[in-house]
């Protein structure tokens, strides 16, 4: 191992200390990809989609924590946070202002465990097309319907 020098503390002061995987850590709200158990996103987050997911995750993992984006607004959070408190697990907003991610919401280990799907899907119901058509024709022929 080298000796650090000079222009190594000045680096460190400057920039920061070196991380291991820096772009991973900023889109899992500073953990690493390999720690963490259950990923949901903002969307998912306001809409409290993955609720349910991530309270039986919590009951799995019990020294587990949970890591909320801090951009995301208090009123969303909530309910995480009182999950999170039913479940003695530790929460913590993170705002970082550099970065800016999709994920909303993070349940995170302190050690490896590699679980291979960490997000939740979502189905999505199909929207329903309206029965008039749309541009001029379908316009006018709203004007000019007859009447029963």
């Amino acid at each position: 191992m080298k000796k650090p020098n000079v222009e190594d503390y000045l680096q460190e002061g400057i920039y920061g200390s070196r991380q291991t995987k820096p772009l991973e850590r900023r889109r899992y709200l500073g953990t690493l990809r390999e720690r963490v158990v259950l990923a949901l996103t903002k969307s998912q987050v306001m809409q409290e989609k993955g609720l349910d997911e991530m309270s039986q995750k919590m009951k799995e993992h019990k020294d587990s924590q949970l890591l909320l984006n801090g951009k995301i607004s208090y009123r969303f959070r909530k309910p995480y946070n009182q999950l999170a408190d039913q479940n003695d697990i530790h929460c913590t907003a993170v705002s970082n202002q550099e970065t800016d991610t999709d994920l909303g919401a993070i349940l995170a280990v302190d050690y490896p465990i590699e679980i291979e799907n960490i997000h939740v899907e979502t189905i999505e119901a199909p929207k329903k097309e309206s029965p008039q058509k749309k541009g001029w024709k379908g316009f006018f022929k709203s004007l000019f319907k007859p009447s029963e």
